[in-house]
């Protein structure tokens, strides 16, 4: 034990102090010294009620359950409005209240008590129901219906999970029998699941529908008229009957059929301001559930009126990596579910309504028997068949049925057994460009690109000035169905050619193409904007978009320097070095992120938080600084438009942020880019000449030179007009990730686990079966392990929800005082180990704050703690949970020899920065009790060894000024270089990143091996960036508009980091500069003829996507290379 008996230090200890003197006078140019000990504030997390947390967590809870957690009835603020029956709640400890302008009568989150909730009277209704009985139908026994689930669960591969999937969920069942599998075919199993017992088909109400599209295909004849064209292989199930179904299942517990405002109170000055989250929240539902309460009622009918909000996304997909196996389906979620389920691809949220035919080959044979048409004339009139396709296959879907519905509801018995009329609406439609430009019926990239508005393409150049703001607002398409029909009639009635001048002065301006827009003409009437509800594609036109356009012309910008490759070889170099961060959070840049090969949007976004430190000081100095602050920009502008919560602050400064980003980027592109002569890329030139090279050997076009052609930076593409639109979309629709098109990606992945099922023949029709028989063996409601998280054996026990860290108390790794002090002797890093240990023992036990900073225990003080046998316990990980800006609970996992690096509350009096951090050397626990006269009582404690580091003092960081704060180790002369810090003042971890421009160097600690080194290492970065991209949570820290988090984080934020008042203001307001001029005139025909272009390419590789696309500027190309396995790391 370490007592009175013990020296105050061992020999280790006196010996590292006497090195104390000898050591060289180093200072930390340009760091803070600490004006007080490293003394942290103590960080507390508010114990949230759970009501207040996950919004839908106890959405399947019976009211006994979830009893306590609702707050009680003298909480509910009731207002009380002569028009309405309106309820607002009292406001929660976030500053949270809901506002419904009409008294829900049914509430999935139960918030609200019961007695609140609005009376209707339930009518008895029985639902239709498949044939579907328990299991193990339709088998003999649990033993092959097991076995069959377990096959129809997706995938070919067998890997881990699978094989323990098969064990637990197979043969490791108390119903299994070996015996039951004598005489066993899968083949025969195979068609039992698609028989009942008596051999009929197994049906379900919302069951597939296949039937043929006949489209019309234009002849140039007033004689012969149009050519019916027959094609096969429309794949879908009948809405109303999904709806009906969605109803009826046990996810409807948790649909929100009512909507309401979510209003914040800031605590810090009481100021109210609207919250954007869900879709049930936003201005589009509570706008549409006005309008069908206007609408007249039925004859005798009273039924309460609700919306069900339809969300579509389509999008064609390779199904192997290899072959020309595709589908193009499409899915259909109910915004009436929160988010955060939708977003779950193992929810059961998303529901696979269709399968949509692409144009077989076999149409070129009958547009090469045509007459009279030219080469180009034949390009164009593919493209229509394309479309006509398209919306003949939506006239189909948009049956009687669901018109019937959209118009006056359909009868429904809720979840709550409550019998209402519920209206689909159709709110949002996710898709990539091609296929919005399919869907609003416009030309491919024509001279007014945007599905939104008819502004020019020539006009994109402006974009973020005051007048291109303007004219999105005052442009916004309506359609010019009279000239469509007109232009129609040229085409089928006369014989005019699709591309016909008379066709195109018919069609008039906007880029329009001479097909029926279904959405309008069945939907029109009744209220749909079939152009506001193609919504902002944030992964296809950021991510994948202007962000990996402007990347890749910082590259080749860099090529462009004298010893350009070495210069990208270095930026490679420095991208392999940044440290992971979370749990796939920031991943590891192991390949040449240069080459971009097979690269998905997670990775994209990877390298813009990471790509600040990267570039400095690779560029010339005059454009490196200009650089460094347009990726700060951008960056804040991707962080802002990805939230998942958005109060009316936040979104303001999104707005404000775009202005600055847009203005920077009109600068990057007329100073830094007119300041070099950029050609293709090694990648861009090798896939043109590739391209070159089949078309030659064809013979189509004559082969072309091999040198490099001059690139430009085009800022006069929609994916950066399309930027614009964020703040407008977000305060109608909601935040983008409730309509994100990472949704429909990851539901790809259970197609493409059940395509190697199929027999490759007639792909749809297989996939549609294969769904259907995974209904068939999931209706019994088994549990498998598939769908169950896995639990590693180490993993953390179930951890209440208010708990702030976990560190286990194993004892597998004991560690010696004296002997861990004797082997690491000499090392700077143990120096005063023991009384520093002591020292921080006694401020824990004593319960002293941040006041008794500079307090010093004196030698007998210290020798009253009793650490028993001198002994603690190592454990290598610690879980440091914490409660995001937008509600909910999450964890950062901090190891020392991966992820150590931690934040806390910065203990400064008048802190100039809000936090300090630290690099977690060891995690422990200990017995330990004081022994100072009175009844020792022995306690726990858990500490963290850490090495302190501290902010610049000539950083320039803030918003204002784009700049990332920059650290730097503490100098190991100062005495509070290396210490302990109490787990619980942990915020959570934090990405360092190194800063590569001021190199590594022993100015912060002596060069050797040490403890304070990771692998080895002799030296240390000099300085590291914070990376406050690396997540929304950690961005919303470095300001004060976190709803989620607490007062004082918050108070101290603002004052520190001042954001909307400051910050978001434009420095200066820039001139027009520019000329009425564009790039150049695009001709209205641009990227029509490519008979895959609304293909997705998700699954090619980088080289095949530049041979797919014959778009010189690569800015406007759908380019989703790599794999589609898309991540939500925010």
């Amino acid at each position: 034990m370490i007592d009175s008996e013990k020296p105050q230090r061992d020999g280790a200890d006196v010996e590292m102090t006497s090195h104390h003197g000898n050591e060289p006078d180093v200072q930390l140019e340009g760091i803070v010294p600490p004006r007080t000990r490293r003394f942290p504030r103590s960080f507390e997390e508010i114990d949230h009620p759970s009501d207040e947390l996950n919004h839908t967590d106890n959405a399947n809870l019976s009211p006994a359950q979830s009893s306590t957690s609702l707050p009680a009835p003298s909480r509910i603020k009731r207002v009380l409005l002569t028009l309405r029956d309106t309820l607002q709640t009292s406001f929660n400890s976030f500053g949270l209240c809901r506002l419904y302008p009409r008294r829900p009568s049914f509430e999935p989150d139960q918030i609200i008590p019961s007695t609140l909730l609005a009376r209707t009277s339930p009518t008895a209704r029985v639902e239709a129901s498949s044939n579907v009985s328990a299991p193990p139908f339709p088998f003999n026994n649990m033993t092959i219906y097991r076995l069959m689930s377990w096959m129809n669960s997706g995938g070919s591969l067998i890997s881990e999970n699978k094989v323990s999937h098969l064990v637990k969920d197979v043969m490791l069942a108390e119903d299994f029998d070996p015996k039951h599998l004598e005489n066993f075919s899968v083949k025969r199993s195979l068609q039992e699941l698609d028989r009942d017992a008596s051999g009929k088909r197994i049906t379900f109400p919302d069951d597939w529908v296949q039937t043929s599209v006949t489209i019309s295909i234009p002849t140039k004849s007033k004689e012969d008229g149009p050519r019916p064209y027959i094609v096969p292989g429309l794949h879908y199930r009948p809405l109303v009957d999904v709806i009906r179904v969605a109803f009826a299942d046990a996810q409807a517990k948790a649909f929100h059929l009512l909507p309401f405002q979510r209003l914040w109170k800031d605590p810090l000055d009481g100021h109210q301001e609207r919250v954007y989250d869900e879709l049930y929240t936003s201005d589009a539902w509570l706008q549409a559930q006005d309008d069908v309460q206007k609408l007249p009622r039925e004859p005798g009918c009273s039924l309460e009126r609700v919306i069900a909000g339809l969300m579509f996304f389509s999008d064609a997909t390779h199904l192997a990596n290899f072959g020309t196996a595709k589908a193009w389906p499409l899915y259909l979620y109910f915004g009436n579910l929160t988010k955060y389920a939708r977003a779950s691809p193992k929810s059961g949220a998303c529901h696979l309504v269709g399968f949509l035919p692409s144009l077989p080959d076999s149409v070129k044979d009958v547009l090469g028997s045509l007459s009279r048409i030219s080469k180009s004339g034949m390009a164009s009139l593919h493209a229509h068949c394309r479309r006509e396709l398209f919306h003949a296959c939506w006239d189909i879907l948009l049956d009687e049925d669901f018109i019937e519905a959209y118009r006056h509801g359909i009868v429904l018995r809720c979840a709550d057994g409550i019998v209402r009329r519920v209206f689909p609406r159709i709110f949002t439609y996710s898709a990539d460009y091609p296929e919005k430009a399919l869907i609003s019926t416009i030309k491919d990239m024509g001279l007014c690109p945007c599905p939104c508005c008819v502004t020019l393409k020539s006009m994109f150049n402006f974009l973020g000035l005051p007048r291109d703001m303007r004219r999105r607002m005052t442009n916004l398409r309506t359609y010019a169905k009279e000239n469509v029909v007109k232009a129609r009639d040229f085409i089928y009635r006369w014989g005019n050619t699709v591309d016909g001048t008379k066709v195109e002065n018919t069609l008039g301006k906007g880029s329009w193409v001479p097909t029926l827009n279904q959405f309008v003409h069945k939907l029109g009437s009744l209220g749909l904007d079939p152009f506001r509800m193609l919504v902002v594609d944030f992964m296809h036109e950021c991510e994948l978009g202007t962000w990996k356009a402007l990347f890749t012309h910082l590259l080749r910008l860099l090529y462009a320097l004298p010893q350009g490759s070495q210069l990208v070889a270095m930026l490679d170099c420095r991208f392999r070095q940044i440290p992971m961060f979370g749990n796939g959070i920031i991943r590891g840049f192991s390949n040449n992120t240069s080459e971009m090969k097979r690269l998905a949007a997670r990775d994209f976004e990877n390298i813009l938080q990471c790509a600040i430190p990267v570039f400095e000081g690779l560029l010339p100095p005059d454009h490196d600084a200009a650089v460094q602050s347009l990726l700060y920009r951008f960056a804040q502008w991707h962080a802002l438009a990805k939230l998942r919560m958005h109060t009316d602050s936040t979104v303001t400064f999104l707005d404000e942020t775009f202005g600055n980003l847009s203005r920077m980027l009109r600068r990057f592109r007329d100073r830094t880019c007119a300041a070099f002569n950029t050609v293709e890329l090694p990648r861009e030139r090798a896939a043109r000449q590739r391209r070159a090279n089949q078309q030659s050997a064809t013979g189509n076009t004559p082969q072309e030179s091999g040198g490099p052609r001059i690139k430009k930076f085009n800022l006069g593409t929609y994916k950066f007009h399309a930027m614009g639109d964020y703040a407008r979309t977000i305060k109608f629709f909601g935040t983008t990730d409730s309509f994100t098109t990472q949704m429909g990606e990851l539901a790809h992945r259970a197609l493409k686990a059940f395509y190697p099922l199929t027999n490759k023949l007639d792909t749809p029709s297989q996939l549609a079966k294969h769904e259907r028989r995974r209904r068939v063996a999931e209706a019994g409601g088994i549990p498998s392990s598939c769908n169950q998280p896995q639990v590693d054996s180490e993993s953390p026990p179930s951890i209440p929800s208010g708990t702030h860290h976990w560190i286990s108390t194993i004892q597998n790794s004991p560690v010696d005082l004296f002997s861990f002090l004797r082997e690491n002797h000499g090392d700077p890093a143990v120096r005063n180990f023991i009384p520093k240990l002591r020292d921080h023992i006694l401020f824990r036990l004593r319960g002293l704050d941040v006041s008794f900073c500079d307090h010093t225990f004196t030698d007998e003080e210290r020798n009253t703690v009793i650490i028993p046998n001198n002994r603690i316990y190592s454990v290598q990980t610690m879980q440091v949970h914490y409660t995001t800006y937008d509600l909910r609970r999450e964890y950062d996992t901090v190891n020392p020899r991966s992820h150590g690096d931690v934040m806390v509350l910065s203990g400064e009096m008048a802190p100039t920065h809000p936090y300090w951090y630290a690099r977690v050397l060891g995690i422990y626990h200990m017995d330990v009790w004081i022994q100072d006269g009175a009844r020792p009582v022995k306690q726990h404690l858990e500490v963290l060894w850490v090495r302190w580091l501290a902010v610049f003092q000539d950083s320039r960081f803030s918003m204002k000024n784009a700049r990332l704060p920059k650290v730097g180790f503490v100098e190991e002369a100062d005495q509070d270089a290396f210490g302990f810090l109490n787990p619980g003042q942990v915020i959570r971890g934090v990405h360092l990143i190194p800063a590569f421009a001021a190199g590594r160097g022993v100015s912060r600690l002596r060069p050797g091996k040490s403890l304070a080194r990771p692998d080895g290492q002799e030296d240390d970065w000099e300085e590291h960036y914070i990376g406050i991209f690396a997540d929304r949570d950690m961005f919303m820290r470095y300001t004060h508009l976190g709803v989620g988090h607490t007062e004082m984080l918050r108070r101290i934020s603002k004052d520190c980091l001042p954001v909307l008042a400051e910050a978001v203001n434009l420095s200066e307001q820039e001139g027009e500069v520019h000329g009425e001029v564009g790039d150049g005139e695009v001709s209205d025909d641009e990227g029509e003829g490519n008979e895959d272009y609304e293909e997705s390419d998700d699954d090619f590789s980088d080289g095949e996507l530049d041979e797919e696309s014959g778009n010189e500027n690569g800015d406007e190309a759908e380019d989703e290379d790599g794999e589609d396995e898309l991540d939500f790391t925010f």
